[in-house]
C-alpha cells in the first residue's frame, strides 16, 4: 500500500510580541489563532540585528510540568538555574530541559560576530511525569548527526530518526522528531512520519512548496493525518524546522510558565511558589 502524503491544513504567522525582562520575538504557537498542537505548546523564533531587541533577555523565572527546547542558530544563550547548573547554549547546540516538578532558570542571549538567532519549543508533559524531577539534556553542535539525502537535502538530526541514524535526545515522553532541514534549490525531501503523530515545519528560510503548496519564510506549517511528508524546494531553495510528536490526549491547564492537567494542579504551583517550596532537592 503505497504512503499517504500529508497535506497542509493551516499556514500561521508568526506575530511579534515582548516577553522576558523585554525580547522581541516572533511568536507562531501560544497565540489566539493557534493556542497549541498536542503535545507542543509554545514556539517561538527569536534573533535581531539589533542587541536592544534581545540583551534583557529573560530573568530568573519558574516552570512547572513541560519541557523546553532551546536550538541555537547564531550567537549564544547564557542559562542559570536553581539547581546549580550553568554555561552557554551556542551556535548550533540545544538544550532539551525537562521542568518537571518545578525549576527556576534564567536565559540571557547575547550576540557572537554581531548576530544572535535561535528557537525556542515547549512540549508537554504527560500527568504521570508532571511531578517527575527536573533534568537537562545539552547537545553540542558537533554532536549531532548530518544527514545528506539524494535529492538535495541537508539534515540536522536533533531528534528522531532518519533512516538507520536517531538523534541524540533521547528518552523524551512525547517521541519527538526534531530535524533542522536545508534543500537545495529544486531539490526534494521524503521524510515518512507515523500515522497519527502531530506534525508542523517552520519555514524560515526561502521558499518551497509542501505538499503542493509553495510557501515562503516566515510561517508555520501544520500538516494533516498521513505517513508521509513532502517537500520541494524552490529556486532559492528552502530551510524550515521539521517538529513531530505523539499527541497526549490529556487535559491541559495552563498558565503562564506552569501546564498541568488541572486548574487545582496550577493553584498548588502558585502556592509552591508563594511559600518557597516550589524547588525541592
Amino acid at each position: 500500500m503505497s504512503p499517504v502524503p500529508r497535506p497542509v491544513t493551516d499556514l500561521i504567522e508568526p506575530i511579534y510580541m515582548l516577553e522576558g525582562a523585554g525580547v522581541r520575538l516572533r511568536r507562531s504557537m501560544a497565540t489566539r489563532r493557534l493556542d497549541y498542537l498536542d503535545p507542543f505548546l509554545l514556539f517561538d523564533h527569536f534573533g535581531s540585528d539589533d542587541p536592544e531587541d534581545y540583551l534583557a533577555g529573560f530573568p530568573m523565572h519558574p516552570h512547572r510540568g513541560i519541557e523546553t527546547v532551546t536550538y541555537m542558530l547564531a550567537g549564544r544563550v547564557h542559562h542559570a538555574d536553581s539547581l546549580g547548573n550553568s554555561g552557554d547554549i551556542t551556535a548550533g547546540d540545544v538544550q532539551w530541559m525537562t521542568s518537571g516538578r518545578g525549576i527556576m532558570h534564567e536565559e540571557m542571549p547575547q550576540s557572537v560576530n554581531g548576530k544572535m538567532e535561535g528557537f525556542q519549543l515547549w512540549v508537554n508533559l504527560p500527568a504521570r511525569l508532571k511531578m517527575t524531577r527536573p533534568r537537562y539534556q545539552e547537545v553540542l553542535a558537533a554532536r549531532i548527526p548530518i544527514i545528506e539525502r539524494e535529492g538535495g537535502a541537508h539534515i540536522r538530526l536533533i531528534a528522531g530518526q532518519v533512516g538507520e541514524t536517531r538523534g541524540p535526545v533521547t528518552e523524551i515522553a512525547a517521541d519527538p522528531s526534531y530535524l533542522d532541514v536545508t534543500i537545495a534549490s529544486g531539490g526534494r525531501f521524503d521524510h515518512p512520519i507515523p500515522h497519527g503523530h502531530t506534525v508542523f515545519a517552520y519555514v524560515f528560510e526561502g521558499q518551497g512548496s509542501f505538499a503542493g503548496q509553495d510557501i515562503s519564510a516566515t510561517h508555520l506549517v501544520i500538516f494533516g493525518d498521513g505517513d508521509m511528508l513532502q517537500v520541494t524546494a524552490g529556486s532559492r531553495g528552502v530551510r524550515f524546522l521539521l517538529v513531530s510528536g505523539l499527541p497526549l490526549g490529556e487535559p491541559i491547564a495552563r498558565y503562564g510558565p506552569f501546564v498541568m492537567n488541572t486548574r487545582q494542579e496550577i493553584e498548588q504551583a502558585l502556592q509552591d511558589l508563594r511559600e518557597g517550596t516550589f524547588v525541592q532537592p
